[in-house]
């Protein structure tokens, strides 16, 4: 099992430290030799707002590491020319010596399409027909566009990239054909126990595994990603106890973000559908109050490197093989840094349970 480290804080407010602790926690992982650094898109909305755009995180991030894989996660691509992709990303892997991978995501927020107003209906096919024009623009194929004399033109771009091939991932919420089209695209899957549980997710893992080898991939060699809330301290209660309010506030930025979408016409995530004001307000503080304990009970590393081995133990059974540890979700930014700290303890114990080597050689 590998660990990497995950932010979407949210940003209600002006705070230049939120970006100070992104860059420490970076810093801190990259030195005990964690395998990733995943940083997301987000627009219109406190809840990920400090993360409008994950290529301007990463470059930053760059520059301050060595060794961690630098990643989008994830990359609205319907909210982007796929050029602009291929030149801004080969730009950070040209900064990182070769370090870059992008998780694709088809976005669902209607209010974030005012970018592309007319693909949003089409954006889960589109982002499958982008992850394609985006590994061969990598590769080095010119692309043809009509230029502003309406000239058609066939175009190189520029930098190029330090990797020959982009490593790329797609997000999914949960549903299984998401999970089948990855497979079949040779890509690898990031998701998270948000709308499904852990055999759910068994059972998505076995159809991605299948659509790999169908599609002449080895199935084995494809990568599961996992999405996990992660605060931990020696005293799991103590973890369980500070984790509690931020944990709770930071849900309720999110469930104030899927009443918007809602109310904006849209879909909700995982395309759940709502009308707007649809729920009363103790309807959804008995909602926010109900996921809090579920991920406080058993769908998050919020505890102790020893309680939390025992999850881990579990995911990995399940198939998945690493870990994005979601870390600034609330907690103090000190509080944040001795959890990625404590991570090199948990990653140590799981190997030694399975005998695996799970950081970063």
């Amino acid at each position: 099992m590998n660990f990497g480290v995950m932010f979407f804080g949210s940003a209600a407010a002006a705070d230049p430290g939120g970006y100070d602790l992104v860059l420490d926690a970076a810093r801190r992982a990259d030195h005990i030799g964690l395998s990733c650094i995943w940083t997301p898109e987000r627009h219109f909305h406190a809840f990920g707002g400090r993360f409008p755009n994950p290529v301007v995180t990463s470059a930053a991030v760059a520059a301050v590491t060595e060794r961690l894989q630098i990643r989008a996660g994830s990359l609205v691509s319907p909210l982007h020319d796929p050029i602009r992709i291929v030149e801004d990303w080969s730009v950070v892997d040209c900064l990182s010596r070769g370090r870059v991978a992008i998780s694709f995501g088809s976005g669902w927020n209607a209010d974030d399409f005012v970018f592309f107003p007319e693909r949003y209906d089409g954006r889960r096919e589109l982002v499958f027909e982008q992850i394609d024009l985006v590994r061969r623009l990598w590769r080095g194929e010119r692309v043809t566009r009509v230029n502003g004399a309406g000239v058609e033109v066939s175009l190189e771009l520029y930098p190029k990239p330090v990797q020959a091939a982009l490593p790329v991932w797609l997000t999914s919420t949960g549903n299984p054909e998401t999970f089948r089209r990855a497979g079949a695209a040779g890509a690898n899957v990031l998701t998270h126990l948000v709308d499904q549980n852990l055999s759910g997710l068994v059972a998505n893992i076995q159809a991605y595994r299948q659509a790999r080898a169908e599609a002449g991939f080895a199935p084995e060699t494809g990568v599961v990603s996992l999405m996990l809330h992660t605060h931990l301290d020696h005293d799991p209660a103590v973890a369980r106890d500070r984790a509690r309010v931020p944990l709770r506030d930071y849900l309720r930025s999110a469930v104030s973000l899927e009443q918007r979408a809602a109310a904006a016409g849209g879909t909700m995530s995982g395309g759940h559908t709502a009308k707007p004001n649809s729920f009363a307000p103790e309807v959804l503080d008995e909602m926010v109050e109900l996921r809090c304990e579920r991920y406080l009970e058993g769908a998050s590393l919020i505890g102790s490197e020893d309680t939390c081995a025992e999850l881990v133990r579990r995911i990995s059974d399940a198939g998945v093989d690493e870990i994005a540890c979601l870390l600034d979700f609330g907690p103090q930014p000190d509080e944040v840094l001795r959890t990625v700290d404590r991570l090199r303890g948990l990653a140590s114990r799981c190997a030694a349970l399975r005998g695996e080597v799970t950081l970063a050689r």
